[in-house]
């Protein structure tokens, strides 16, 4: 009797090795060559996988192609943030009475300006 407790002591606690995904079922399906390539493309130019892509479109996602490439968002990104440290910084000796240099918030508007411009 004592075997038989152990054994079923060990089968309650023995850890189960299944994946539990939110999506549990799997489609599969082929294309020709040249849809795949087109598929593919059409992948790229949204930055995704071909799977991820065309499951979106099978999800009656509105795909938008990025007006920017990543690397030029990440740029922005970081002037940006700059701009806004800058401003923040003048805007700290302003409440504190402070005089603000003219010229450093000229030079804050040329930067937003610049700024703008490569969004455009």
């Amino acid at each position: 009797m004592g075997l038989v407790n152990e054994l079923q002591n060990l089968a309650s606690t023995k850890k189960t090795t299944q994946v539990h995904r939110q999506a549990s079922k799997q489609i599969n399906f082929r294309v020709s060559e040249p849809d795949y390539l087109k598929l593919a493309r059409s992948a790229q130019t949204l930055n995704l996988s071909v799977p991820a892509f065309v499951k979106k479109k099978a999800q009656g996602a509105r795909l938008v192609t990025l007006k920017i490439a990543a690397q030029d968002a990440q740029n922005i990104t970081h002037q940006l943030a700059k701009i806004g440290g800058n401003l923040n910084q003048l805007a700290h000796h302003a409440n504190q009475g402070d005089q603000v240099d003219p010229q450093a918030l000229q030079d804050l508007q040329n930067e937003v300006q610049r700024v703008w411009q490569q969004l455009t």
